[in-house]
């Protein structure tokens, strides 16, 4: 099952780096005009097209960029010459530390409110649940952003540009980023906690729940013994899908914190024609996207034993 996946993985990037390479040869206007500037010769254009690898078929430039990838060579910056390797690593180091700080907060609670609105159901507590959950993921991040920027940033308690570096302490950067970190978790916790408090639900009717409570079992052994564990399917694809979201998913809260990710990097390249470093980005987010809904398929399928003993 592994392997069946891995290679359906596989393809998937093969389209997406076709798609990806596609998207970037769209582009209107002259790449080489764009960065050599309006002033540029076209001897100056044409030798700079050549320089490039621009003069040949795109087919040809396709199977040369994505055999320099197999090798883990990305090539070089065009807007500042530097290995697109050096530029990334930071980079993508950053963004992760953004999307594990947001999962750390999320993940526990979104379990913890998608459990107690099982266990008090249709009571005044999940509906509030529910209504400020739906109310944070009917926004878009950049609004959730400037909100968390008004009401906390005014008033001095969290900065509203999460500029980091390397040297800084971890306690600074946790306090940095902090903002950041908070638009992510209102924005992917109501997807987790409704899939946790609807699976559970679910499986409240179940036989062997009614069993449990003939028994005397309380309600909250119930859920958290005989409900959670059976549930655990859909709720780690919900989990691994919103953490790919959160790495994926976080150029435009980047861009609003000016926080110095990978995000961020794609969007200034894209605004310098950069196309070098918009393609390793995109093809980076992809990876990221397909691996972890590989370790979806794969947890999910570990904590189902019918899957797992197929007789």
């Amino acid at each position: 099952m592994i392997a069946l996946r891995l290679g359906l993985g596989l393809v998937t990037l093969f389209v997406i780096s076709l798609l990806i390479f596609g998207a970037v040869e769209l582009l209107p206007g002259d790449i080489a005009q764009e960065i050599l500037g309006q002033a540029a010769t076209p001897e100056t254009v044409a030798a700079f097209r050549r320089e490039l690898g621009l003069d040949q078929p795109a087919y040809i430039r396709y199977f040369v960029w994505l055999g320099d990838v197999l090798q883990g060579d990305f090539g070089n910056s065009l807007a500042n010459g530097r290995p697109i390797t050096d530029l990334i690593a930071t980079r993508l180091g950053n963004t992760l530390f953004l999307a594990l700080y947001a999962a750390v907060i999320a993940v526990p609670l979104a379990l913890t409110l998608g459990i107690l609105a099982a266990l008090f159901r249709n009571s005044l507590y999940d509906r509030a649940v529910n209504i400020f959950t739906l109310t944070s993921i009917s926004f878009p991040e950049f609004f959730v952003a400037y909100i968390l920027i008004f009401l906390l940033s005014q008033t001095g308690w969290f900065p509203s540009i999460a500029n980091v570096s390397p040297e800084m302490a971890f306690s600074e950067r946790i306090h940095r980023t902090f903002l950041p970190a908070l638009t992510l978790t209102l924005v992917v916790t109501a997807h987790m906690m409704r899939m946790t408090r609807a699976a559970i639900i679910n499986l409240l009717a179940s036989p062997y729940i009614e069993m449990a409570k003939l028994k005397g079992a309380s309600p909250t052994a119930i859920i958290l013994r005989h409900a959670l564990p059976n549930a655990l399917a859909p709720i780690i694809n919900v989990i691994a899908l919103n953490l790919a979201y959160l790495i994926t998913g976080v150029v435009v809260v980047e861009v609003v914190f000016v926080y110095p990710g990978l995000g961020q990097l794609m969007v200034d390249s894209v605004s310098k024609r950069d196309i070098t470093v918009v393609q390793a980005a995109a093809l980076i987010f992809a990876c990221a996207y397909v691996l972890l809904n590989l370790a979806a398929d794969v947890l999910s399928t570990l904590s189902n034993p019918r899957l797992v003993h197929s007789r």
